[in-house]
């Protein structure tokens, strides 16, 4: 237990590693690292996409590539052959999600390592990474609820009146985003808010006054319960 804990303060182990503990150990640390960029990821993301699906397989991505490189240490051969594996490997559908990506590539490393009589790292690694899969649905890993309804409206009236816009907004949400915002002309402005209710359940009142507010020529409401998937 001490030369493990030498060997992560102290420095790289490069290809050293061997034994059941220190495999376990591996993933473990990518587990940890895995989680820090999900949470950077989810903390800083700004823009109008975003995927709980991708932010999951930052997660579960660094233990993969844990084990690819726990197999290619033991071996340049290993390193050779999951090359020649990817390039024979063909798609005829464009995988679209990412965490479809991640378990062809767990597959293909797990295929590796007990084709290859790792079958120690091969069992570590196929439950490990299980596990993982099953905490993420279990916590719900990437998702987010910030805002409950997309708001797209066009002002007629000025950019220097869209404060009255505001106002209305301020009454029924807590938290108000400007989304985008594009100039047709001088007077006419497509905006977009993103919102957060003060009571999701009344977002018609809303609609309603926003329909019969001076300034709105067209408005439309577009509901979401959590931001996980845009």
């Amino acid at each position: 237990m001490s030369e493990i804990l030498d060997m992560m303060v102290n420095g790289d182990a490069g290809s050293s590693i061997s034994g059941v503990e220190n495999v376990v150990l591996v993933l473990l640390l990518a587990f940890c690292i895995g989680h820090i960029i999900g949470w950077i990821y989810i903390w800083t993301h700004a823009g109008l996409s975003y995927s709980q699906m991708f932010t999951s397989s930052l997660l579960v991505l660094p233990i993969i590539v844990s084990l690819v490189m726990l197999l290619m240490a033991s071996s340049v051969m290993l390193a050779f052959g999951l090359f020649a594996v990817f390039a024979v490997v063909r798609f005829r559908n464009v995988l679209k999600d990412t965490r479809d990506t991640t378990f062809i590539l767990w597959s293909i490393i797990e295929g590796m390592a007990v084709g290859t009589f790792h079958f120690s790292t091969a069992l570590i690694g196929c439950f490990f990474i299980s596990f993982v899969f099953l905490y993420m649905r279990f916590v719900s890993f990437g998702g987010r609820h910030r805002y409950d309804i997309v708001l797209s409206l066009q002002w007629t009236d000025g950019l220097e009146n869209v404060g009255r816009l505001r106002t209305i907004l301020r009454r029924h949400a807590v938290r108000a985003q400007l989304a985008s915002q594009r100039d047709l002309d001088e007077n006419n402005l497509d905006l977009s808010y993103r919102l957060q209710l003060r009571d999701p359940s009344r977002s018609r009142e809303l609609l309603s006054e926003l329909r019969e507010a001076q300034g709105i020529a067209r408005v439309a409401l577009y509901h979401r319960e959590d931001e996980s998937e845009v």
